[in-house]
């Protein structure tokens, strides 16, 4: 069993040599660290900031086929995410969850149109047919008072019914955290975060043979290079700049799209599913989602161009109003940016369209969420596009071009991800004694490995205690972030480890000092660097409030 230690996996880093070094420490990194190793490989994997610190903590946390993509008739996306979502729920029933979807359906006097009545049914129809009667249900049509059952504050003055469908859910980060923990300590892999790749590395023929990572980035004299024999960049919408790195120009081949999410109270705006609401300005639609373990629903999510700075791309009082606008269009919830307790923005890795064969649409919306892997001429493979849930069918395509660049076939190498269980993957989610368990949240977040958890509380039962107030977070998880998740930052522990910021982001700030001096002893903090954590967290997250347009009390 190996140990999930920085300090060690750095020390690797330096001394050892790789089939492959995988740059990118989200959730296609990850699954491609996860792949590779499981296939007999010799891994490492390198991120320059935190895992799941770009787009893989920032998504609408669905793990879904993509109902939206039948009306681009992209039947064959749909089918492979349908799989995927399937492997999901087996492989990381700690993690991934069923989850019911309401579309409600409007019209005038009573009588929704039975072209749009029509139209939603053969989608569903087709959904399920393609895949989704997988998950175990089939959609079914509801009654205007079932449907107010599960979003209560529904305008029903048009209210006329609606429909029933089925996904899934995940909490993104803890996902792209497991993977990369599974890939290091149940194969091997040597993963290490904030050790940014700083130039690649060639031989007298131009190939490539790895790469110089700083792993303190204001020292240069911490540079060592690290040596492997094929180097993936699956470093998401930075693809283009490792690129630059590999072929000495800047390609153009992502077209970012941001997507904003807001929570809000579920007092505000009751959900105790998901809700499917039409925004008839754009032809779009956003979703309503409660939050588990809490009493927070989140709005989600906004599909804009995106042009500015790929690193902490802001939240804008536009990109809220159209949230709350979108949700007070179709409910009686009323909502103002007042409701909002927290937000999240993010951007999506789009591949560019080719323009060659004509007119390109101007909406993020309408480009596909496919993926492509490329190999350059220095033998650099770079995997690109796709999304949350098919990574692991992204890491599977990545890895057979790998094993070939490695002079191997994938069929000798086979892939075993497809019934890979992660760690703490388990059915304990289901059993509704463990569900009454005082501490049952620790069962979606940790499966098996809660009870590693509720250890740390052993002899200091303050650790069971609330780590900020209204949500389901124990001290011990901060400890245990700090211990065994390789957290290096608050920021990490507040935001990925636990989603406390993005959540409720007042109380998290103010919790922030308490937070930093809990987990200082198990990160090497004095005093001053504790507090200057704390800070520097606090300050983070009142910038980008006040960018939203949320006022600070």
């Amino acid at each position: 069993m190996h140990r999930f230690r920085r300090e060690d996996s750095l020390r690797r880093l330096a001394a050892e040599r790789f089939d492959v070094l995988v740059v990118g420490g989200g959730v296609t990194g990850a699954g491609v660290a996860l792949d590779a190793a499981s296939r007999g490989l010799k891994v490492a994997l390198v991120e320059k900031d935190d895992f799941a610190s770009g787009t893989s903590s920032k998504s609408s946390k669905m793990i879904h086929g993509g109902l939206r993509y039948l009306q681009q008739r992209e039947f064959r996306l749909v089918y492979e995410n349908l799989a995927e979502r399937q492997r999901l729920l087996e492989n990381a029933p700690h993690l991934v969850s069923p989850l019911p979807f309401l579309i409600p359906l409007f019209g005038r006097d009573g009588v929704v149109s039975k072209t749009v009545a029509r139209s939603y049914s053969m989608a569903l129809w087709l959904y399920d047919l393609t895949g989704g009667l997988r998950i175990g249900a089939r959609h079914k049509r509801v009654t205007k008072d079932q449907a107010l059952a599960h979003l209560p504050t529904l305008a029903t003055d048009h209210l006329v019914a609606g429909f029933l469908y089925f996904d899934a859910r995940a909490d993104d980060a803890r996902l792209t955290l497991t993977l990369a923990r599974t890939a290091a300590v149940e194969y091997g892999a040597v993963v290490a975060n904030y050790t940014p790749v700083v130039r690649l590395t060639t031989d007298a023929d131009g190939a490539t043979t790895g790469a110089v990572v700083r792993p303190d980035p204001s020292d240069p004299s911490s540079e060592f290079p690290v040596q492997a024999r094929v180097v993936v960049n699956a470093t998401g919408v930075w693809a283009d700049e490792v690129r630059a790195l590999d072929e000495g120009s800047h390609p153009r081949s992502i077209r970012p799209a941001k997507g904003v999410h807001v929570s809000v109270p579920a007092e505000r705006l009751p959900c105790d599913i998901a809700a499917v609401i039409p925004v008839p300005r754009d032809r779009r639609s956003i979703f309503v989602v409660s939050w588990p373990d809490t009493d927070l629903v989140y709005l989600g999510t906004t599909d804009t161009d995106y042009q500015g700075p790929l690193d902490d791309p802001s939240c804008t009082p536009e990109d809220v109003d159209y949230l709350l606008d979108a949700a007070n269009n179709v409910t009686t919830s009323a909502l103002t940016r007042a409701d909002v307790t927290g937000v999240w923005a993010g951007l999506r890795p789009l591949l560019a369209p080719d323009d060659k064969a004509g007119h390109v649409s101007e909406r993020t919306a309408d480009l596909s969420r496919r993926h492509t892997v490329q190999t350059s001429a220095h033998g650099v493979v770079t995997v690109t596009g796709g999304k949350l849930t098919t990574y692991r069918k992204m890491a599977e395509d990545t890895v057979d071009v790998v094993v070939q660049r490695l002079g191997e076939s994938p069929k000798t190498r086979r892939c075993i991800t497809k019934s890979l269980r992660l760690i703490g993957a388990t059915g304990a989610t289901k059993d509704p004694v463990a569900m009454a368990h005082p501490h049952a949240h620790l069962l979606g977040r940790y499966g098996t490995e809660s009870a590693a958890v509720l250890a740390l509380a052993e002899g200091r039962p303050e650790l069971l205690e609330p780590a900020i107030p209204g949500l389901p977070y124990m001290r011990a998880e901060l400890v245990y972030a700090a211990r065994e998740e390789m957290a290096q930052t608050l920021d990490d522990v507040l935001a990925r480890r636990t989603r406390a910021v993005i959540q409720r982001a007042q109380p998290t700030m103010a919790a922030a000092h308490a937070a930093a001096a809990l987990i200082a002893p198990d990160m090497g903090w004095d005093e001053q660097t504790a507090s200057t954590q704390a800070a520097h967290f606090i300050e983070t997250y009142e910038k980008e409030l006040l960018t939203a347009g949320l006022d600070l009390p």
